[in-house]
């Protein structure tokens, strides 16, 4: 091993070690929350931000935002979040931002109409500050991250380093899941989202996080993995992570992850010259391969109900009613009160409680583009296709962010089924918009 991969392999083996920790003691948890951001605090101001400080600190937080809360660690609700507003609002200060960033302020402003209209139409025994945050915090988060990240200069290195703070506390939320739920043969009985092979957390949102850990470590067995052993460790920690998604029997997260690999190999393969597209094609024919290895041993492990759970049957094999888990419902709920309230919507947080009082059903959205029809209105609408077309149009202009498309496909894919409870599918996004250079001089990328 070089000197750099025997530090990453130190550095995830500590990871490894805090899994166990907080496994053993669960008060570890606050301890981590607590650390992890005063260090990102203390590394952006100590630095002052030269070598954007602040999207590693970020990765880091949003890779650890899910364990933090299976295990109660956080010290707010949208810890995640939040702690990554703060590291980017130091980096704006620090740093600045593109003038083309001007549509995600648009963006923000687009939602005040519905903030106004919520604190007016919201019920009185309704907690509205926490249905304001539970529902607008994603959107903000996402609008304040890609203002940060659009059109800013970046070498692929430092993307690649991202990456890598993405990946360790990913590998301390695996491991703690494997402990957690030592044998997935005794507690999977049926073919529904599974909470106890999920740390006791929403299977949904871990789903979300153990796909991205796939895209990840597959990311580094593509471009840091240099040695054997590195391969080895890489290639280990795919399967891990594709098994552990699969038992969550929450599927989303799973084919999230399969799909932005593949976008990322084609990539790869429209790029590459004759001598490296047979490589690609191995690459593609090992990941098929290894594939059916993961999921048939999953299927030992569950008895065969994870196939029953993707072709969408019940433990007795019979074909499901509903091909959304029920989404569907609260998704036609939200576009008929998008049509009954068309211009300025129903106000951020009172979509749940108006399908609560005309259909008894007692949930919160699972899907961002109908809330934001819902919530939001006409400027609902203007907001996703400034999410849509903007980091579309700045690939078409620097396709040296080899995974910009990816990122994109995680988001969209995400709100789809897990809206943005989280803080991954914001940041992920944000990190599409970077201005990517394969080899950029030292000083430009400093002096953004």
């Amino acid at each position: 091993m070089k000197k750099e991969e025997l530090s990453y392999a130190y550095i995830l083996l500590f990871h490894v070690f805090l899994g166990v920790l907080i496994y053993a003691l669960p008060f570890i948890s606050k301890v981590y929350a607590v650390s992890a951001f005063l260090v990102g605090i203390y590394s952006i101001v100590k630095e002052k931000n030269r070598n954007n400080e602040v999207l590693i600190a970020s990765a880091y937080v949003v890779g650890m935002e899910v364990l933090l809360r299976m295990t109660e660690g956080s010290l707010l609700n949208e810890f995640g979040k939040y702690s990554v507003l703060i590291f980017l609002f130091l980096g704006l200060v620090y740093s600045g931002f593109s003038k083309n960033a001007f549509w995600y302020v648009l963006f923000l402003l687009l939602l005040v109409p519905g903030l106004i209209i919520s604190t007016f139409t919201l019920d009185f025994d309704t907690d509205i500050r926490k249905a304001i945050a539970f529902n607008i915090s994603g959107p903000i988060c996402l609008g304040v991250s890609s203002i940060y990240c659009c059109e800013r200069k970046i070498s692929f290195n430092r993307l690649r380093e991202i990456l890598e703070s993405f990946s360790f506390p990913l590998t301390t939320m695996v491991v703690y899941l494997f402990l957690y739920t030592p044998s997935v043969k005794d507690v999977i009985t049926g073919t529904q989202s599974n909470f106890a092979t999920s740390g006791g957390f929403g299977p949904n949102q871990v789903s979300t996080l153990l796909g991205f850990g796939i895209f990840i470590f597959f990311t580094r067995f593509l471009f840091d993995s240099k040695s054997k052993w590195m391969k080895i460790i890489s290639i280990g920690f795919i399967l891990v992570f594709a098994f552990r998604g699969l038992v969550t029997f929450s599927r989303g997260g799973v084919i999230t992850g399969i799909v932005m690999i593949f976008i990322l190999l084609m990539i790869l393969f429209y790029k590459a010259n004759s001598n490296a597209k047979p490589k690609i094609a191995s690459i593609i024919l090992l990941s098929f391969v290894a594939g059916i290895g993961v999921w048939a041993y999953s299927s030992v492990q569950t008895h065969g109900l994870i196939d029953k759970r993707y072709a969408n049957e019940d433990a007795l094999g019979r074909k499901k009613q509903t091909q959304l888990s029920g989404r569907e419902v609260l998704i036609e709920t939200e576009l008929e009160m998008f049509w009954n309230n068309p211009y300025l919507g129903v106000g951020v947080g009172k979509n749940k409680e108006i399908r609560k009082q005309q259909t008894g059903i007692d949930l919160v959205t699972h899907n961002e583009i109908s809330r934001m029809l819902a919530e939001h209105g006409s400027l609902g609408i203007i907001g996703l296709l400034i999410l849509f077309f903007t980091p579309l149009i700045l690939f078409i202009n620097n396709k040296q962010n080899i995974l910009a498309l990816s990122f994109f496909a995680f988001w969209l894919l995400t709100i789809n089924h897990a809206a943005m409870r989280i803080a991954a599918p914001a940041f992920v996004y944000a990190l599409c918009l970077l201005s990517v250079q394969i080899k950029i001089p030292e000083k430009t990328e400093e002096a953004n």
